[in-house]
């Protein structure tokens, strides 16, 4: 998992609100487990009709979306079923973060453990956002985890929140599992400490 710490980018406005996780990928494409190629389904059903072609209308099927890391969404984004393709599709298509007033817990949680960052900021700050990427197709903000903060292209900057265990994950570019594999020392240690003073035999 690659390690978040600052970048810029530009954004890619989505207003839609409560966006589920069938939109953000069809269920029919949960039996693949390898990422490789995942950004092909990417909200699919949004993006290419029935035949399979391109809707030229769709704001991923734009030039303004190649590139970019940030997706701003509106509230209660990824809301429905749980699934771990969620994340891994957005990731794939080249997001690192999503800007949204709220998300749906069991997304939050999958996006995080994922290496995808979920910003929740204020709604008046999400309005404006909306408003200058609309003005401006080419604006750009920098997210900052370090800080938890998005820094506005008028200079100002909005605080995020985000656990303290999470940041640290996502800060070293490690999953759960990796944290508590690079705690291998302390946990040897511990054991060594504290060994085992009842008989195995009576454990049986």
């Amino acid at each position: 998992m690659e390690p978040v710490n600052s970048f810029t980018s530009r954004v890619v406005p989505l207003p839609n609100e409560n966006i589920d996780t069938d939109i953000i990928i069809p269920a029919r494409f949960l039996k693949i487990t390898d990422k490789a190629n995942m950004e092909q389904y990417c909200f699919h059903d949004w993006r290419f009709d029935s035949a399979g072609k391109p809707r030229l209308d769709f704001i991923l099927n734009q030039t303004r979306a190649k590139g970019a890391k940030i997706l701003l969404v509106g509230k209660n984004f990824g809301t429905g079923s749980s699934r771990e393709h969620a994340p891994w599709t957005l990731m794939a298509f080249g997001f690192r973060a999503i800007i949204s007033l709220s998300f749906a817990d069991i997304f939050r949680s999958n996006a995080l453990k994922n290496g995808l960052l979920p910003v929740e900021l204020p709604a008046s700050t999400c309005s404006e956002l909306f408003e200058l990427a609309e003005k401006n197709p080419a604006m750009e903000l920098t997210v900052d985890l370090a800080s938890q903060s998005v820094k506005l292209p008028n200079g100002r900057s909005v605080e995020f929140p985000i656990d303290n265990f999470s940041k640290k994950c996502l800060l070293e570019g490690v999953d759960q599992l990796g944290y508590i594999l690079k705690q291998e020392k302390h946990i040897q240690a511990f054991e060594q400490a504290h060994p085992v003073t009842v008989p195995t035999s009576q454990l049986q």
